[in-house]
């Protein structure tokens, strides 16, 4: 299976699109480009069974599962928005910007 290409990093702040949990904000805890999946804080939690291990006891946990990453948007907080990615060359660096105003993206 070959690696995708995905606009989403970790920590931005992303809209679910699709899904029982549709149209929550979350921000992404990790990326999986092998299987094109993120990880996102408060969304799709899912409970699990935990094993007791020497002397911790065994509980139910409750933890974030992965979703796919066409099941998310972008979201742009400062104009409450979901935001189209594309690339340009700034300074020799290539960045993420908004399609629609043309911003760059990326703090760095």
């Amino acid at each position: 299976m070959s690696k995708a290409k995905l606009r989403i990093k970790r920590d931005d702040l992303v809209q679910v699109t699709a899904g029982r949990d549709k149209g929550k904000i979350g921000r992404v805890i990790s990326v999986n480009p092998e299987d094109s999946r993120v990880t996102v804080e408060g969304v799709r939690r899912v409970k699990r069974h935990q094993k007791p291990v020497g002397d911790q006891p065994g509980a139910l946990i409750e933890k974030e599962a992965p979703i796919h990453v066409s099941n998310v948007a972008l979201w742009d907080a400062d104009n409450n928005r979901r935001v189209k990615v594309a690339y340009k060359v700034i300074d020799g660096q290539k960045v993420r910007v908004d399609r629609k105003s043309g911003a760059a993206l990326d703090k760095d």
